[in-house]
């Protein structure tokens, strides 16, 4: 499909990867993404070692990875997407047969900027993918904050993957603002900047600096890993429901 944009001040449309290893899978949701005049599938990856060659190649914006392939797993091929520095512009979409999934938490530690089910509707997928290359993060169904919540606080991944301890984020958090924290209890509690500034009576732009200097100290690639570091320093905890 072509999607040169008539317009030559349009954005380029937002190039994606496809990580699964059901050929029939990745052909449907190739259809769907070509369909969009803002996005393109880029690439076609069987397995987490090709999606890992694949990213590096072709630098898509977001990668819709299944987190269980034969091999390499979408797990590992996440984790080493992450922590490629030439990769920091790569967003992944971790795609679970189930809603609940217990690597989910695995996943968002890996570096992962959210999750999607895969029996999610077409417009729920297409959604994900221009959320997740704008920069948000997939994390506010209440559904996905308690199930995250939940891991968390049963030590869900925790070993050798979880990477940091409390004590190191704690220490993290103490780099933080007063207003930065807020920002922070606000974020992971799934709430977009114009939700955040609507509660602080700030501007959306303020919010953004915020968040982003927060980013910064704390060492975090994007919203979800602002997630995982406030639940797990113990800044947020969660609700016993």
């Amino acid at each position: 499909m072509d999607h040169t944009p008539t317009d030559p001040t349009a954005p380029a449309p937002i190039r994606v990867l496809l990580a699964d290893d059901q050929a029939l899978l990745r052909s449907a949701f190739k259809v769907l993404v070509d369909s969009e005049a803002d996005m393109e599938v880029v690439g076609e990856a069987s397995d987490g070692a090709q999606a890992l060659e694949l990213s590096r190649r072709l630098r898509p914006d977001v990668v819709l990875m299944d987190i269980r392939m034969p091999g390499t797993d979408g797990l590992a091929a996440t984790r080493m997407i992450s922590a490629d520095p030439e990769l920091a512009a790569v967003r992944v979409v971790m795609l679970t047969t189930f809603e609940v999934d217990e690597y989910v938490v695995q996943a968002l530690r890996a570096g992962a900027s959210g999750f999607l089910g895969k029996g999610a509707e077409p417009e729920e997928l297409l959604n994900a993918i221009r959320v997740t290359a704008a920069g948000e993060a997939l994390l506010s169904p209440a559904a996905t904050k308690g199930l995250i919540a939940t891991f968390l606080a049963q030590g869900g991944g925790a070993g050798p993957d979880s990477g940091t301890s409390p004590a190191a984020h704690a220490e993290k958090l103490a780099a933080l603002t007063v207003r930065e924290r807020e920002v922070l209890v606000h974020v992971a509690a799934g709430l977009s900047n114009d939700g955040i500034a609507g509660r602080l009576e700030v501007s959306p732009l303020t919010v953004k600096t915020h968040v982003n200097r927060a980013m910064a100290k704390l060492g975090a690639r994007d919203r979800a890993q602002l997630v995982v570091v406030a639940y797990e320093s113990g800044l947020v905890r969660p609700r016993s429901e």
